[in-house]
């Protein structure tokens, strides 16, 4: 088995690091690279107008990544009378390791679908929900919220941006190191990779490939491009990842 993530950085080369201390050939192609959002400048004053109560959504680590330098620029607290939520594990410990704030999260699979279900969200009528996000993705957990009676606001903390590759050369490169094993982490990025390769290239050797995913839906959106060997890991940092792959 010889692997290819296509995670951003640098999650990609510490799983690839810990792959490789397991024994395993694995390389990194990140598809997409991050910069700063464009609502952070206006955060701390965001944050400062929620009352008691009312909810915080992180949706990835990046935001977390971005959005603390900002409210330390600006003198600014983490404030601890909001409820805080993460899309998983991973993200909710990032937060409350600069903090030190109680962060919710769903234990199954970090995913909307599964976040939604918490408990606690079930009852948000009348609270405000404020989702620190990057550029705009799924809307599953805002219309969710909207339809529990929340009112809901975005502040966008990072951008998504395409990394550029050469296809063809790409292509050769990968098939040249025996790459059996494809991790992708998004709907975006699996898009990316399947629009990257000329289609002898996808033909002949992409969609033979094994594909690790962290969703069903993600899982299914690959079925539909023409991969047949597909797991989902049990989540989407590299731990679970990590697991997938042994």
């Amino acid at each position: 088995m010889t692997i290819l993530v296509t995670r951003p950085e640098p999650a990609a080369s510490e799983l690839v690091a810990r792959l490789r201390t397991l024994g395993k050939l694995a390389w990194t192609l990140p598809l997409i690279e991050f910069t700063p959002g464009r609502d952070l400048p206006s955060l701390p004053h965001t944050l400062a107008t929620l009352q008691p109560g009312d909810l915080v959504f992180l949706l990835s680590q990046q935001v977390v990544h971005f959005a603390h330098p900002v409210m330390q620029a600006s003198a600014a607290a983490w404030r601890d009378d909001l409820d805080y939520y993460a899309i998983g594990r991973s993200t909710a410990l990032a937060l409350h390791t600069v903090t030190n704030l109680k962060v919710d999260y769903p234990h199954a699979r970090e995913t909307s679908e599964e976040l939604v279900r918490l408990h606690a969200l079930q009852q948000v009528d009348g609270k405000r929900a404020l989702i620190l996000r990057g550029s705009p993705g799924r809307e599953l957990l805002a219309e969710t919220l909207i339809a529990r009676g929340a009112q809901v606001a975005y502040c966008e903390c990072y951008q998504r941006c395409e990394k550029r590759y050469d296809g063809a050369i790409e292509g050769r490169r990968w098939r040249d190191r025996g790459i059996t094993t494809l991790v992708v982490t998004s709907g975006e990025m699996l898009q990316q990779l399947f629009a990257l390769f000329p289609p002898i290239d996808r033909r002949e050797w992409l969609l033979h490939c094994r594909l690790i995913v962290v969703s069903e839906r993600l899982a299914t959106q690959a079925a539909e491009l023409g991969w047949q060997d597909i797991d989902v890991a049990d989540g989407a940092d590299n731990d679970a990842l990590l697991r997938a792959l042994r």
